[in-house]
């Protein structure tokens, strides 16, 4: 009679529950085929937001280019944006990574630990102390003082620190 996996379509249930089936299924495949696969692969999109071109950065703009300066400034806040998301992520999953290994969290959780450390401290290298006002002009500025106050601590033509 009926096997484990298979049905019996000789039934004659079986054969109008089928026959249903494929009256409703026919013009959905149909219009699937036919319509919506085809336009799917002309437009294929990868990611669902939107992506923005890299403008060119602050350094790069001319003195009184305002509109390359507002797309710099711009980019610099999408960019900052991104990156407090991905350290959010990141302390998200090391919160996570403690809470579920209880008593074993520091040796199990060491490389998210890590991430997490290294991300935040790149974070507050690049953004940290400009306020939330901030803008491209600040952010390089910041860059700029860095590195020289990087410069000052070597040690004149060796390449090595002072400390």
């Amino acid at each position: 009679m009926v096997a484990d996996d298979t049905v019996d379509r000789d039934l004659p249930y079986n054969k109008f529950v089928f026959s249903i089936f494929k009256i409703i299924d026919k013009p959905v495949t149909a219009f699937r085929e036919k319509i919506v696969e085809p336009l799917q692969s002309r437009n294929k999109h990868y990611f669902y937001h939107r992506r923005f071109r890299r403008v060119p950065t602050v350094d790069q703009c001319e003195f009184n280019d305002v509109v390359c300066v507002f797309e710099a400034n711009q980019q610099f806040k999408r960019d900052w944006s991104v990156d407090s998301n991905i350290l959010k992520i990141l302390r998200k999953r090391k919160m996570e990574c403690i809470m579920y290994e209880g008593a074993n969290a520091p040796q199990k959780c060491k490389k998210v630990t890590e991430d997490y450390e290294n991300a935040s401290t790149n974070y507050f290298i690049k953004y940290g102390e400009l306020g939330a006002a901030a803008n491209a002009v600040d952010a390089y500025m910041k860059q700029k003082h860095r590195m020289i106050w990087e410069r000052r601590q070597e040690i004149q033509g060796t390449g090595k620190r002072l400390r």
